[in-house]
């Protein structure tokens, strides 16, 4: 009878993976002054997420104003012509909705979740901020404290929290993901406000910009909706910025240590690797899962659990526009030496490197990435985000609906293959992370 019950609950479960999994369907056009605009439509709950993601993130920035789109994803917050300063927040809390923001090294990305009768609201919300935004010295005063306060808390004072700037800024010497995205204070204390008035008007386009809406919209409605608010917006003057930097690569290991605020001492390995959307991509991707996802991958397995070396370890890629990195981690356990750990994470990727996995490893890797589609693509705000990232990374929407098959074009033989080309000693950063207490 459990037997049964089991096989029942397995074909239940393929049915659903099999029909959350239908494609997405959309409508897309471009206005006159450059904004694209991406619409899906889901009826099924009376919500609408209503998105805009502009083509800025930190690699966009001036090496000498670090930190700026970092910045300006907390300054736009702080109101417009139209809009009072803090008000912003308010007409999305009253209508019943939420919002967000965050920025990346290669965008940045504004939303809003209303009921969606509430739609022409979160539209005007955005135009207001990309054409009449306050971009003036209060506001800048205030939003510098509230960044400054951020860093100390992410990263100054954060336990291992310098890891992503102090592996950045060595894997990379001349490309601007050399510096992190929240930035240099010192940067931002020495800006002017022309300096970020300009900034604004660099980035802060519609032909910088996308604008996705899903939800529980009409496409007609929506359509005139978007008219109305954004395309009377001056298109940018000008090019936009983008960095044309190329690294050049490592040809040697770099290796330091950093003292912390630390108790446990910890390995960080940086890995170069090819940039988001590449074929080699798909294959790092799936050796980090292989390296790292669950209790039951390899790294968990052989240093969590078996050699009981390290407290916690883990691997995973940076999906970034331009050639990035893959970053491995050991935390030691206690009385555990970072020499030790390093052996231990350098022995499971010299297995991937001379052993073929087994074929049901592989097939549970496939199933995961399988799963982790199916659950980005559940909600509207993940499909929205999803649909404008498609198409300013790699200028083709629907690899929503066909991204999937790229993963699972990877063989066994691929992800041995880049294990060999980019997780090998000549091609990494290593970080050994000490406690403050251990510093000569």
């Amino acid at each position: 009878m459990n037997k049964l019950f089991s096989v029942v609950l397995c074909l239940f479960a393929l049915g659903q993976l099999s029909a959350q999994m239908n494609k997405i369907e959309y409508q897309e056009f471009t206005l006159d002054n450059g904004l694209h605009v991406i619409l899906h439509q889901d009826n099924s709950t009376p919500i609408v997420c209503v998105s805009v993601m502009y083509h800025v993130g930190s690699k966009n920035e001036n090496p000498e104003r670090t930190g700026f789109a970092h910045f300006f994803e907390h300054l736009l917050f702080e109101g417009s012509e139209n809009i009072g300063r803090g008000e912003y927040d308010k007409y999305v809390e009253n209508a019943g909705g939420t919002l967000n923001a965050n920025t990346t090294n290669d965008r940045t990305y504004y939303f809003e979740i209303l009921p969606s009768n509430q739609l022409e609201l979160g539209l005007w919300l955005e135009s207001e901020r990309m054409l009449h935004a306050k971009v003036e010295q209060v506001g800048v005063e205030t939003q510098r404290e509230v960044v400054k306060e951020e860093r100390r808390q992410r990263i100054d004072n954060q336990p291992y929290g310098s890891i992503l700037q102090e592996s950045m800024k060595r894997a990379f010497t001349k490309h601007p993901y050399r510096w992190p995205v929240i930035g240099s204070m010192e940067h931002l204390n020495a800006a002017e406000e022309k300096d970020y008035k300009q900034f604004y008007e660099d980035f802060y386009v519609p032909n910088n910009a996308i604008v996705s809406i899903a939800g529980d919209i009409d496409y007609d409605e929506a359509t005139v909706l978007v008219s109305k608010y954004f395309a009377s917006i001056p298109r940018g003057i000008g090019e936009v910025y983008r960095p044309s930097i190329v690294e050049p690569p490592l040809t040697s290991e770099i290796r330091d240590t950093i003292y912390d605020n630390i108790q446990l001492p910890a390995v960080v390995q940086t890995y170069r690797t090819p940039a988001a959307g590449t074929p080699d991509f798909y294959a790092v991707s799936m050796l980090s899962r292989l390296l790292s996802r669950g209790q039951s991958s390899r790294f968990y397995k052989t240093l969590v659990d078996e050699k009981q070396v390290a407290l916690q370890a883990g691997s995973f890629p940076f999906d970034l526009e331009d050639p990035g990195v893959s970053l491995a981690y050991g935390i030691a356990n206690m009385g555990v030496t970072p020499d030790v750990v390093e052996t231990a994470m350098n022995e499971e990727i010299n297995k991937v490197q001379t052993e073929l996995i087994g074929e049901e490893e592989f097939q549970k890797l496939r199933n995961q990435v399988e799963n982790d589609f199916v659950s980005g693509n559940a909600r509207v705000a993940g499909i929205a985000e999803s649909l404008a990232n498609y198409k300013m990374y790699y200028g083709d929407t629907d690899l929503i609906n066909t991204e999937l098959d790229r993963y699972l074009a990877v063989t066994r033989e691929d992800i041995q293959r880049v294990a060999k080309e980019y997780f090998h000693p000549d091609n990494r950063v290593v970080l050994h992370y000490l406690p403050k207490t251990e510093n000569p």
